[in-house]
């Protein structure tokens, strides 16, 4: 295991590390960060963290860069954009998915526990392997697909009344917190294509400028890629950007049994 120096004031407990807040602090918030990393002996673990509110963002993500730089540089976790659009910090905060950067800790009563997202791989910490989630992102060929010819110096054309089918579409930003709450997904990941890829799918699907409509849906329609979708609502429930995935699917299933009539 990586040895590194714990702050002064912080204690060992068992294999649970515990980081104590500065002397003085008046508005402390506790938090209980999952840990683990291939190269820890004791793990997994709970650390618990005494953040000083007084000198910290609004924000989850506020609090974990303060930990990180402040307390426990080993923390790991993923961020970018801060501001909910890139989904890099998506995990588990107090057992529901959603994204730290805009999360407010306010919204929070008592200790606040973070873990990664549930039933995915955990490279160290609060980062997920999204490798198996990406890949399944990319076999719905996510682009736009046609076989006549683009106008001559012109894009393809859309109404406004077309374009407007994409809305509450293309505003995913494939953070992964619908599929890994919802629980056919658990189970059966390997084959179902989950909520954040079946909504991306629908996405190209209702776009009038793709002719690929045909092929698309032969190769949504499978008994696990497409109907391993019960519809719990868990992925609708947790969507950070108030997106519905589970409608989507059921659209994508109301096209397949269409074309059948």
């Amino acid at each position: 295991m990586a040895e590194f120096a714990l702050p002064a004031n912080s204690k060992m407990t068992g294999k649970t590390r515990v980081y104590k807040a500065p002397d003085g602090a008046k508005a402390v918030k506790t938090f209980k960060i999952y840990r683990w990393s291939p190269d820890d002996d004791e793990n997994p673990r709970l650390d618990t963290y005494e953040v000083d509110m007084g000198s910290c963002g609004p924000m989850v993500l506020d609090a974990l860069i303060k930990i990180k730089n402040e307390m426990d540089p080993t923390l790991t976790f993923r961020r970018s954009c801060r501001e909910g659009i890139c989904g890099s910090c998506s995990m588990n905060i107090d057992g529901t998915n959603t994204l730290a950067c805009t999360q407010p800790i306010e919204e929070l009563s008592g200790d606040v526990q973070i873990t990664p997202l549930p039933h995915m791989e955990v490279i160290k910490d609060l980062v997920p392997d999204f490798k198996h989630f990406y890949a399944q992102y990319a076999s719905i060929e996510p682009w736009l697909k046609t076989k006549t010819p683009a106008p001559a110096g012109k894009e393809r054309i859309q109404s406004e009344d077309q374009r407007e089918e994409l809305n509450g579409l293309y505003e995913c930003i494939l953070c992964a917190c619908c599929s890994t709450a919802c629980p056919s997904y658990w189970w059966n990941q390997e084959k179902f294509l989950g909520p954040a890829i079946l909504l991306q799918a629908y996405r190209w699907l209702a776009d009038s400028r793709d002719e690929m409509t045909g092929e698309r849906l032969d190769a949504l329609e499978d008994p696990f890629r497409l109907y391993r979708c019960h519809t719990i609502m868990n992925c609708s429930n947790v969507c950070p950007k108030g997106l519905n995935p589970a409608k989507a699917i059921a659209e994508i299933k109301k096209m397949v049994v269409e074309r059948q009539v």
